[in-house]
């Protein structure tokens, strides 16, 4: 098979993709964008390793909240910021891949138009 040409342009959003998801593997984001699973951990690999990051300061894991007494008000509150910290996450999320599905589609539109213009 042969291999794919991608741009760097690509490549920067796809990690920056995987760096803002929450609890995101790699198999999940490289499925919505359509690559191999170690193409994406190489580009992020590589990344980390050009901002002087070590292999092993990843992501944390998301750990899902235990319920909570309605007498905790300050746990509440902990919970409370740490959804609307995974919501914005999410919300960058829905962002980054916007932006690439309208590179995308630009660049494909450009491409048929030299085709058929």
């Amino acid at each position: 098979m042969a291999m794919k040409d991608y741009s760097d342009e690509f490549k920067a959003d796809a990690v920056a993709l995987y760096e803002s998801t929450r609890g995101a593997t790699y198999k999940s984001i490289a499925a919505d964008l359509g690559i191999n699973r170690a193409t994406l951990r190489e580009w992020v690999l590589r990344d980390r390793e050009r901002r002087g990051i070590s292999a092993t300061a990843a992501k944390p894991a998301v750990q899902p909240g235990a319920p909570v007494p309605p007498d905790a008000p300050d746990e509440r509150i902990r919970q409370l910021e740490a959804r609307v910290a995974e919501l914005e996450a999410n919300e960058r999320k829905l962002a980054t891949e916007r932006d690439i599905l309208r590179k995308a589609a630009k660049y494909f539109a450009g491409e048929t138009c030299a085709v058929r213009c």
